[in-house]
């Protein structure tokens, strides 16, 4: 097990040799060239764009402008007007968790849950029936997806034959007996089959989980992802991606899969035949050589595959981690770091159609204005959320479909409902009553919310997308 805190400190007086630096030998006005002429990007071509130039010290306001320009010119291009959202509703099962990331406050030591552990916490898990129940309650509200993505809890296992391979005396298992524990949080095909049987599409099982779900035993990633398949899972968010270079990953998450692997689970995803989304974790102590190195492995993946569906840039939030407790970072990205990535990730990512704006990661105001700069995608209606707040963010935890029609109107652009996959589209009409979703399983344009009348309030549930 990895301390968090204890390694944050052992890094909070050291400086990072880092092999990658953001050097190139491109100019920034032929990198621009390129991007506007939809030309094909090189890693020091996106340096230069990322950097605005590598031959002037920080952000050129100037040169950053041309950027964004070039990247909303592309949007256009690409998807049009339209901007798109899911109604979904976040279910994580569980915070527990050894792996120690520094850029997480969501997990809470797993010795926690332990039936003999005296002292309060303020972790949970959840039983298959206990979530079987929230997200019949949001399907019942009209949500078309959940998305579950939790802690890698000691106890869960892949089914009852991974139960029986797993060796609780071997420490590489990472491994106890779900009857160690306070809350049996049952198995992730149970969990994904509880969730499945109420009709909601389930987005579910990053590639760190679905290592857990092998570890141990002698399968392979598409093994277990056609298990749970089978299981009832319908799509596979790109997550634990953080920086895909492994001279980060060392700094920031050393517990977890490295590149290679995070590429083969998401390959193994595909072959399977589901969809799966991309992700980058930026602005801590990567620099903008690593983050465009990122990019292009996503863009590969994509051409081996062509099963992403979007890429969602996902800005670092410092508040109460331990790279930010212990010193390590002051601060998570700037704006203008957050709009070039976004920017950038349009032009580089040319095999990507949809590039997703975060309102939890950078609220509604600035969110919007990210749909300008090269995104097309708000993210959705997460009746609950828990992994950004419990890091320290502050944009809310719910958005309606009133809110979305209002703010996407505001802004002179069309909105959209749309499903996980973006196979399913429904243009939503604003002077339409009452503003509900209608792709879900159950949903018949009732808000989700309504104790206004409107569908406007917040949740007070938890859980994240």
């Amino acid at each position: 097990m990895v301390d968090p805190g204890a390694r944050a400190a052992d890094l909070a007086d050291s400086e990072f040799d880092y092999d990658y630096l953001p050097v190139t030998d491109q100019s920034f006005e032929n990198a621009l060239a390129k991007a506007r002429n939809g030309e094909r990007l090189t890693v020091d071509d996106g340096v230069e764009l990322l950097t605005t130039g590598t031959d002037v010290e920080g952000i050129d306001p100037e040169r950053k402008e041309l950027v964004l320009e070039a990247a909303d010119r592309r949007r256009a291009e690409v998807v049009g007007d339209e901007v798109t959202f899911v109604a979904n509703v976040n279910n994580n099962v569980t915070t527990a968790c050894n792996t120690g990331c520094l850029f997480c406050n969501f997990k809470d030591t797993a010795h926690q849950f332990e039936s003999d552990y005296e002292q309060d916490h303020a972790g949970f898990t959840k039983t298959p029936d206990e979530s079987k129940e929230i997200v019949a309650d949001a399907v019942d509200r009209g949500v078309y997806e959940v998305t579950s993505v939790s802690g890698l809890h000691p106890g869960l296992a892949l089914n009852e034959e991974h139960h029986e391979v797993l060796d609780p005396d071997d420490p590489e298992h990472n491994y106890k007996p779900p009857e160690k524990y306070e809350t049996d949080p049952g198995t992730y095909e149970e969990q994904i089959e509880a969730m499945a049987s109420t009709g909601v599409h389930v987005h579910s099982m990053t590639p760190e989980e679905v290592y857990h779900a092998q570890r141990g035993a002698d399968w392979d990633y598409e093994h277990v992802y056609r298990e749970l398949e089978d299981a009832g899972l319908a799509s596979v968010p790109g997550t634990a991606a953080e920086i895909l270079v492994d001279e980060v990953r060392d700094v920031i998450c050393p517990g977890k899969i490295d590149t290679g692997q995070w590429m083969d689970a998401m390959r193994a995803a595909a072959e399977v035949g589901l969809p799966m989304t991309a992700t980058i974790m930026y602005g801590h102590v990567e620099n903008e050589m690593h983050r465009v190195m990122h990019l292009e492995r996503v863009r590969e993946l994509q051409d081996e595959t062509g099963n992403i569906t979007e890429f969602v840039p996902l800005s670092f939030v410092h508040q109460q981690t331990p790279l930010h407790e212990q010193g390590v970072v002051e601060s998570g990205p700037t704006k203008e770091e957050d709009e070039l990535m976004i920017a950038v990730s349009r032009l580089f990512l040319d095999n990507i159609e949809h590039i997703q704006s975060s309102w939890v990661k950078y609220g509604d105001e600035f969110g919007l204005k990210l749909l300008n700069c090269g995104a097309d995608d708000f993210m959705g209606t997460i009746l609950s959320e828990e992994i950004t707040k419990r890091a320290g963010g502050q944009h809310g935890e719910f958005r309606s479909v009133a809110d979305y029609v209002e703010m996407i109107s505001a802004i002179g652009r069309t909105p959209v409902e749309r499903s996980t996959d973006y196979e399913q589209h429904r243009v939503v009409d604003p002077d339409e009553r009452p503003l509900g979703p209608k792709l879900g399983p159950r949903a018949d344009g009732t808000p989700l919310l309504d104790d206004d009348g409107d569908g406007s309030t917040g949740s007070s549930a938890t859980a994240d997308d």
